[in-house]
């Protein structure tokens, strides 16, 4: 059967010598793999839309079951530069990784798909990658039924008080809780205004932001920790990006 959708390439596998496997997050049909026959050679009419990051309209065929073929693909937005900058790569890789590792197959996700193609376009218009990344793996816990308690204190149900955030309990607590977690992150009145925003943010609507360096800080050591702890992950593409940072590429 054939079946015509947008989609965004979020994964390539070199397959043989001339074809490419693709991950495909699609509006329709949710998360597919697809075999790009003859897709590496430079003359290939699918070689446009099988590149990273590249937001298409695609036609599949999938048969009984297994892997689908990509018949046809038109470029709708190609992203070269998010594969030719090397910060917008390794963010928009990290964003891709998150959706291909995260996001069951077949199983379509509108909301989650506009929230990538939307995310990837802010990288790729020079938006705060870091902010983009944040608001993004909210996105993901929420997916995978992890999204924090920040508005109110989840051993007692208060909302006075300077708040701390705990990984373990999964959300904020107040002053009298806590002894609940000793380990809770101190946070700032205006990074946990953040966190919040980012739980109902969408991205589609993320203007210019301007946010303090030390408050980015802030808030990607508290995302950091909701990710490993709570989908224990091991992410290739933001171990990259922390070795760009750390000999300063």
């Amino acid at each position: 059967m054939l079946h015509r959708t947008e989609g965004i390439v979020i994964r390539c596998l070199d397959y043989g010598e001339g074809h490419i496997i693709l991950s495909l997050l699609t509006e329709q049909l949710g998360k597919v793999s697809v075999m790009a026959r003859g897709a590496k050679k430079a003359n290939s009419r699918l070689a446009a839309c099988a590149q990273p990051f590249t937001y298409g309209d695609y036609v599949i065929y999938r048969g009984g079951g297994g892997m689908g073929t990509l018949n046809q693909g038109e470029t709708l937005d190609s992203r070269r530069m998010l594969r030719e900058d090397l910060h917008k790569t390794a963010y928009s890789a990290y964003i891709a990784e998150m959706a291909d590792r995260l996001l069951p197959e077949n199983e379509p996700n509108s909301m989650l798909f506009h929230q990538l193609n939307a995310a990837l376009a802010a990288i790729d218009e020079g938006k705060d990658a870091e902010i983009v990344i944040a608001i993004m793996e909210m996105k993901m816990l929420a997916l995978a039924g992890y999204l924090p308690q920040l508005t109110e204190c989840v051993s007692c149900g208060s909302d006075q008080g300077e708040m701390r955030v705990s990984i373990a309990q999964g959300g904020i607590l107040c002053p009298r809780c806590y002894g609940r977690d000793p380990a809770a992150l101190h946070v700032t009145p205006a990074g946990l205004r953040l966190l919040r925003l980012f739980q109902r943010m969408d991205l589609r609507r993320l203007g210019a932001v301007q946010v303090k360096p030390e408050t980015i800080v802030e808030i990607k050591a508290t995302m950091r920790a909701f990710m490993d702890m709570h989908l224990g992950t091991k992410w290739k593409s933001r171990d990259f990006l922390d070795q760009m940072k750390k000999y300063g590429i």
